[in-house]
């Protein structure tokens, strides 16, 4: 029972990291200014998108089967 709860307790915190960093990653891509006060080029937009995926594909499914 317990684990449940802890496998969509940190499912959710996953998910909602995942959400924050593939926003930051869509900001940081279409700013030429610095976004929140990290530079970022175009190319370099890309890992966060990544990072952000992995973090709320991983949270989704954390949260439907637990």
């Amino acid at each position: 029972m317990e684990n449940t709860q802890f496998k969509r307790f940190f499912g959710a915190l996953l998910t909602l990291l995942g959400i924050a960093v593939l926003l930051f990653a869509c900001v940081a891509f279409l700013s030429d200014k610095p976004v929140l006060g990290l530079t970022v080029s175009k190319w370099e937009s890309v890992v966060p998108f990544l990072v952000g995926t992995v973090f709320l594909l991983t949270g989704v499914n954390l949260v439907s089967r637990g």
